[in-house]
């Protein structure tokens, strides 16, 4: 009698040797305990993949106990007082803007005219506006090659699209204007010594050009622009090398920008992303961190919040608790009578 009560189930389903239990059907289930361990086992592998594809490359040649860092700001490898003490204070976040639409007036019409003229000396069909939206923040040659699909030869490629900067060049005039309020906004991370990086899939002889004709020159530490990379947004390659030559991990960096497709490469890249209402309406960016439409909006404090970094998004996780499974009522209250049924 008391084995056969002991033999018993929390379910009701009876034990029978090996490692499942037996309903009244007769199916057959694994017992609890054998579905914890096994559970368990999942969920350690989870998180040892989750850390690794989070930081494939920084977790390796690190001492043990030296990583994730102690606090979000400090780095006991800088030997110099004041460098620690000056990085403490402003110098552990990163600043990432893309240029067009965000420090400066962007004209998207001009874009497209360029594209379309582009189609009618090379004698293609022009690209519908889908198509065109479609290609906004890519690379020449990538748009070329893996969207409209005019060539894949590497010497034609880099013909058209050096062709499509001319005739966008041409277009703009020469012509830049600082949007409002980023030249202040530049300004205040200037005076404060927050590292700076400047990205464009523009070459980097027209960036250079422009930078040069709106009188910014040496303020931002670092320019990326489209010799530097492969691929373009969506894809976070830009946002990545900006955060190594800014010497930064992804997580101490903000990007901004002022498109869905930016938003979307910035989280894919561990950063946070300030998107700037410039060519979309607000509700459009909502799946940025913060949307605002002016940059002198921000203020540094607004941006130490933003990048305040949690050690769990260090890749350390909290220990797995097991959850107590509830007794169930050894008397059951009987299933209710429809008295229709009789």
């Amino acid at each position: 009698m008391i084995e056969s009560i002991a033999t018993t189930s929390l379910l009701g389903y009876s034990l029978i040797p090996g490692h499942y239990l037996r309903n009244v059907s007769g199916k057959q289930f694994p017992r609890f305990g054998v579905i914890k361990a096994q559970a368990m086992e999942l969920a350690k592998e989870s998180n040892l993949y989750s850390e690794k594809e989070r930081f494939p490359n920084s977790l390796e040649g690190l001492k043990p106990g030296s990583w994730p860092p102690k606090n979000k700001a400090d780095n006991p490898l800088l030997h110099n007082p004041l460098a620690r003490q000056e990085r403490m204070g402003c110098g552990w976040l990163g600043a990432i803007f893309e240029w067009e639409g965000v420090v400066i007036e962007d004209n998207p019409d001009l874009e497209k005219q360029a594209w379309l003229a582009l189609s009618q000396e090379e004698g293609k069909s022009p690209p519908p506006a889908f198509v065109l939206k479609r290609i906004q923040g890519m690379k020449n040659e990538q748009a070329i090659s893996e969207v409209l699909c005019w060539s894949r030869d590497p010497s034609q490629l880099k013909r058209m699209a050096s062709r499509k900067e001319e005739i966008h060049q041409a277009l703009q005039g020469g012509v830049y204007m600082f949007r409002d309020g980023s030249h202040e906004f530049v300004n205040v991370l200037t005076r404060h010594k927050i590292p700076m990086a400047l990205v464009s899939t523009r070459p980097r002889k027209n960036l250079e050009e422009a930078i040069g004709a709106i009188g910014i020159e040496g303020v931002f530490n670092v320019v990326v622009t489209a010799d530097d990379v492969y691929r373009g947004k969506p894809d976070p390659e830009m946002f990545v090398y900006a955060a190594q030559l800014l010497q930064f991990i992804p997580e101490r960096c903000i990007v901004f920008g002022n498109s869905n497709l930016t938003i979307e490469a910035a989280h894919d890249a561990k950063m946070k992303c300030v998107a700037v209402a410039s060519k979309h309406p607000v509700y459009e960016l909502t799946a940025a961190d913060l949307v605002v439409r002016w940059l002198d909006e921000l203020s540094v404090v607004d941006l130490k919040n933003l990048a305040d970094i949690e050690l769990t998004e260090f890749g350390s996780t909290p220990e797995l608790e097991m959850e107590v499974e509830e007794e169930e009522d050894p008397h059951p209250p009987l299933a209710a009578i429809d008295d229709e049924f009789w």
